[in-house]
């Protein structure tokens, strides 16, 4: 748990980013008519927390990868969306963070990065290929577009500021307001707002962007609750989900909203598939829902899950932290059991499939979606992370990465290798099946520098292909942002001072893989053999007394965990660096209008 010093910080912090927003930000009235570019502003590199660190630490480690590629069904593409991989944060409806496309390779890694006032997490893709995302800044959120090649800002569109009264207070944790946000097939981004109302902005006009919808859901909402996320379904109708756990639909023809108050507060976004089915989990409970005749949100069943109670540190609630991830037949989570489970339900009727334990006992959490296709499950751990000043000053989080795969028979799972040593404190980890490799972003630094590495994995073994050095520092820090490839190949990474890429010297060119003649599809070892281990599992391992492991000789030992507690005034300094940070953004920008004005 937070220790009650650091708490303190993050309170002041979100206190003074609340006050900033009330003297800053725009009003939700001026929000929607105001949006500025339309000439490119060059951007303006993240300042890194240590220079002579980031010119002495090791730029890239390990090897160029050769690919891997392997196969697994991939989602279908939705028909009120933006291509698969290009629409929203997990990258497609059923959220599986998944790609066919490739992801750098490692060769001469180049890093490039934009100071913006906030940090751009959700990262889309027009089809011109331009980004479209929303930075969340200490004023409110700003929708984005960005020039994929240089950085260099496009438009701009701010969006209604933060309110005092959301009901996810924690801003680092508080995903409502553009947090999460789709891009459609019309190239139009909707995105729930602060004001409980969703927007829907087009491409165009004489700013770059313009409001062409405003649904006012606040009247089926309480003034004290806020909007996680809106997805539509397959006939076109929007999706929303409320902190608290209010479901409505959206005719966009007319505006009429239908709701269901499940009473169960819902903190990740939803899955949905072809079959207009909505997959939700609540901090109790997975869901499986379907819109009637007049758009009534039905559940057609629940199935709850195993939860300690506890809510541990690295995740927003004592729930599930993960979205739902459809693949096939199955629907998976992670629950909140002491160790956390991989859990896959079938998402024909509810019925538990398997229950997998993953990490050590006291020492588990995942707040990012199971990276899930076919048969595979990936997991990472974010246990530790309590926001930003959990990995300052050196202080790392709890190591973890493991692989499970349902079993071919539909009937179990079994874990197919364990990493217990990279730590992943917050990512949205994505895999590329066209490189085989899974893309996380790793904090392993234990000295001052506090460096940030973009880390390659091998998703059929989990060992580490290569490592390249992002940056040092608060500004690098991506606090639950993803990792999101882009269609040459780039890896975009947001992160608190902005936005980073990450592209090869030379874009890779890689097909889509095939469906092979015969199993194993998955570059995963058959059944029978033991899981792969990367790396030794921490203390306590849930897996040792169900699977076999290899001699801990043949492995490498990990690297023991460093905290940091923090004291009422060193928080204190802490969150005033944050505030630092995030209002360099908006002097940055206007210097840069000045000197591109000159």
């Amino acid at each position: 748990m937070q220790t009650t010093a650091v708490r303190a910080g993050l309170g002041v912090l979100a206190l003074t980013m609340l006050l900033a927003a009330g003297l800053d930000g725009p009003t939700p009235r001026a929000a929607a008519s105001s949006a500025r570019a339309v000439e490119p502003v060059p951007p303006v590199p993240i300042q890194q927390q240590s220079p002579t660190a980031a010119a002495t630490l090791p730029g890239f480690i390990g090897t160029v990868a050769s690919p891997r590629p392997f196969y697994e069904p991939p989602a279908p593409r939705h028909p009120f969306m933006a291509a698969n991989g290009s629409s929203e944060i997990h990258d497609d409806a059923y959220q599986s963070d998944t790609y066919q496309t490739p992801g750098p390779l490692g060769d001469r890694l180049q890093v490039l990065s934009t100071q913006l006032n906030g940090e751009c997490a959700s990262v889309t893709f027009d089809r011109s290929g331009r980004i479209v995302t929303v930075c969340v800044g200490p004023t409110g959120p700003v929708l984005v577009m960005i020039d994929p090649v240089t950085l260099a800002t496009l438009a701009t569109f701010p969006l209604p500021a933060r309110q005092p009264s959301a009901a996810a207070v924690n801003i680092f944790t508080g995903f409502s307001g553009g947090g999460y946000f789709y891009l459609d097939a019309q190239d139009r981004a909707v995105i729930p707002t602060t004001t409980r109302h969703i927007y829907v902005v087009a491409e165009g006009g004489a700013t770059g962007f313009q409001l062409v919808h405003d649904y006012d859901v606040s009247s089926v909402l309480a003034s004290g609750d806020s909007i996680t996320s809106a997805l539509p379904d397959w006939s076109g109708r929007i999706w929303f989900e409320s902190f608290s756990g209010v479901l409505g639909t959206i005719d966009p023809q007319t505006g009429g909203v239908r709701t269901r108050d499940l009473g169960e507060e819902t903190e990740n976004s939803f899955a949905v598939d072809e079959h207009n089915a909505v997959y939700v989990v609540s901090i109790r409970a997975q869901y499986r829902l379907h819109a009637d005749p007049q758009g009534v949100p039905m559940v057609d069943w629940r199935s709850v899950y195993p939860n300690s109670g506890v809510h541990q540190p690295g995740q927003v609630d004592a729930g599930s932290g993960t979205t739902p991830t459809v693949q096939g037949d199955y629907v998976t989570i992670t629950d909140n059991a002491d160790p956390i489970d991989v859990v896959a339900y079938r998402r024909s009727n509810g019925q538990e499939v398997c229950r997998q334990p993953v990490f050590g006992k006291g020492d588990s959490a995942d707040e990012n979606s199971v990276i899930g296709a076919g048969t595979m499950m990936i997991v990472e751990n974010n246990h530790g992370y309590t926001g930003p000043t959990a990995v300052e000053g050196g202080a790392v989080t709890s190591p973890g990465i493991e692989r499970v795969d349902i079993d071919p028979s539909g009937h179990g799972c079994h874990v197919v290798w364990i990493n217990g040593a990279d730590r992943v404190p917050t990512s949205v980890s994505k895999v590329s099946f066209a490189t085989g490799l899974l893309y996380a972003y790793t904090k392993e630094d234990t000295s001052p520098s506090d460096a940030w590495y973009f880390t390659a994995l091998d998703a059929g073994t989990g060992r580490v292909v290569y490592q390249r050095l992002a940056g040092t520092g608060l500004g690098y820090n991506n606090n639950y942002a993803p990792i999101t490839l882009g269609p040459d190949g780039t890896a975009y990474v947001g992160v608190l001072g902005g936005l980073v890429a990450l592209r090869d010297a030379v874009a890779p060119h890689l097909p889509p893989p095939s469906p092979p003649a015969s199993r194993p599809r998955n570059g995963a070892p058959p059944v029978s053999t033991p899981p792969r281990r990367a790396t030794p599992p921490p203390t306590g391992h849930p897996s040792a007394a169900t699977t076999r492991r290899v001699p801990r000789s043949a492995v490498t030992a990990t690297q023991p965990r460093r905290t940091l507690a923090f004291t009422g005034w060193q928080s204190a300094w802490a969150a005033t660096g944050v505030l630092l940070l995030v209002l360099a953004g908006p002097i940055a920008w206007r210097r840069r209008r000045r000197a591109h004005s000159a």
